[in-house]
């Protein structure tokens, strides 16, 4: 006769020892355990891993992927903000839609990219996670490209709706693929690199911004010009994607050792590789899990100064007294500092294992900017450019919070659910920072400034509230006996029902 069956778990095992709270046995049911435990069980008999062996495997792994995964950013970023330069371009003059109609379309491109996170969640569990970003990335490409022809709000209003469902997928995507790949230790500073897409996007949009303003043509804006060559880029991102990146070390160009090597190496991660069977009880204890909430009320307050500075930082630099040209060279320095405070926290966090103080580190720069923007005098332009350029350390929060969720979520079915709710709180923070920005403040836009520093302070507080959350949940853990199922690091078993599992601060 068979043991008995542990639904919650999804795996088979014998239970002993003094606690309830502690498992100890072995993982019998590789079916419906993670993908890699399986492929172990078939293929694992390989020389051990030396030294330089990892080192080689490292780089051959970062060279594999991460180039392509920074793509997919880039351009997400730079594809939906294409709209922001467009607008100093002469956009609404010549689609004729007003300053109101205008800011709708970041909030029509969040609502659309929420709508469809949990629909992508399922998909990319149950296909091919590669060729799922790869088709998604040439379908945006395609919306972009398309945009080039809209001449009126019907249009625009179609291509942003369209625009967020394709690129709703890119990020938990991403969240997921690094998870595949990389310890706990590694995944701050490599989730940080295709991060970058967001600085760099800000460098060559504006740089784009400013070459196209230079283009003459009755048959084409400038900003009709630059949505179709971008467009076409992406699209062939997304062939690469589709070609290139593997959907798991399992199916990669990895040799059979590599392979193996690549698995094993991320068992103290206890999060696993990939499962295709969809388990409700692991959504189930996402939905109930403390820190699920936590983690959303951090990326939504952090992400509402975040929404209004991508959306509108052309807006508030023209607002300054430059020109349009001149305003498309002054964001060049955002990017510039987005990628320095990306690059120094993922780093920092990686190599102390601390993502809390870093994530309140990139705060705090916020906060001052927004006080420069709110409160100086409107003739001191230069101050309220500074208080611009600090704001955008805002963003860089965004990856060190990827890379929690995915150091602290065991189980690919709660992995997919919190990527969804992680990405769905991105977008309703994104929908609120343009709505600060009304037409009534015009064009000081005060209320929106001052949304900046309330925000990133409620985002502060409840950082160092998960933080400690984690530190007590840690504790409780150490004080159980001790106890180890073989294998539990491959089981799919969510962190909350692994003892052995400990959070990553």
């Amino acid at each position: 006769m068979s043991g008995p069956s542990m639904k919650e778990k999804d795996v088979e095992a014998s239970i002993r020892g003094p606690s309830p709270d502690v498992a100890v046995g072995e993982v019998k049911d590789v079916r419906n355990a993670d993908a890699a435990l399986a492929f172990l069980r078939h293929e694992g008999a390989v020389r051990e891993m030396t030294p330089q062996d990892h080192k080689k495997l490292i780089r051959k792994v970062d060279l594999m992927i991460m180039p392509i995964m920074w793509g997919c950013y880039f351009f997400q970023y730079l594809d939906k903000t294409l709209i922001n330069y467009a607008n100093v371009m002469g956009l609404q003059e010549d689609a004729h839609i007003s300053k109101a109609q205008f800011s709708n379309l970041a909030l029509i491109f969040y609502v659309s990219y929420l709508a469809f996170e949990f629909p992508h969640g399922y998909g990319m569990q149950r296909l091919p996670t590669a060729k799922y970003l790869g088709a998604m990335v040439f379908f945006w490409g395609t919306i972009v490209a398309s945009t080039s022809a809209c001449k009126n709000w019907g249009a625009l209003v179609t291509t942003r709706v369209l625009l967020g469902v394709f690129e709703s997928a890119v990020a938990p995507s991403l969240i997921l693929i690094t998870g595949m790949w990389y310890k706990a230790d590694e995944q701050p500073l490599r989730t940080g690199i295709w991060y970058l897409g967001t600085g760099t996007g800000t460098v060559v949009g504006s740089l784009i911004s400013y070459g196209f303003q230079h283009y003459k043509s009755s048959t084409f804006t400038s900003w009709q010009i630059m949505f179709l060559v971008v467009g076409l880029m992406t699209c062939c991102h997304g062939l690469v994607v589709m070609l290139i990146l593997p959907d798991n070390p399992m199916k990669s160009r990895l040799t059979h050792d590599e392979k193996v090597w690549a698995i094993e190496r991320l068992r103290e991660n206890q999060t696993g590789i990939e499962n295709k069977h969809f388990k409700p009880a692991q959504v189930l204890e996402c939905l109930t899990d403390p820190q699920t909430w936590m983690l959303c009320l951090i990326t939504i307050s952090s992400n509402v100064p975040n929404g209004a500075v991508s959306s509108f930082q052309a807006t508030l630099i023209k607002g300054f007294g430059y020109d349009s040209k001149t305003t498309a060279l002054l964001q060049i320095p955002s990017g510039f500092i987005s990628i320095i405070a990306i690059l120094i926290a993922t780093y920092l966090a990686g190599r102390f294992s601390q993502r809390a103080w870093n994530l309140i580190a990139l705060l705090v720069p916020g906060i001052m900017g927004g006080c420069l923007l709110a409160f100086l005098p409107d003739e001191n332009k230069i101050g309220k450019l500074i208080g611009n350029y600090l704001t955008n350390c805002i963003g860089a929060t965004l990856p060190l919070l990827y890379s929690w969720v995915s150091s602290n979520i065991a189980g690919h079915s709660k992995k997919v659910t919190m990527n969804a709710l992680l990405l769905m709180s991105f977008c309703i923070g994104n929908i609120i920072g343009p709505l600060t920005f009304t037409a009534e403040s015009a064009p000081e836009y005060v209320p929106a400034k001052i949304s900046i520093v309330v925000t990133c302070t409620v985002a502060a507080v409840l950082t160092i509230a998960l933080r400690m959350y984690y530190v007590w949940e840690n504790k409780r853990r150490d004080a159980l006996p001790d106890g180890h199922k073989t294998d539990v690091e491959f089981s799919d078993m969510t962190d909350r029902k692994n003892k052995e599992f400990r959070y990553r601060l």
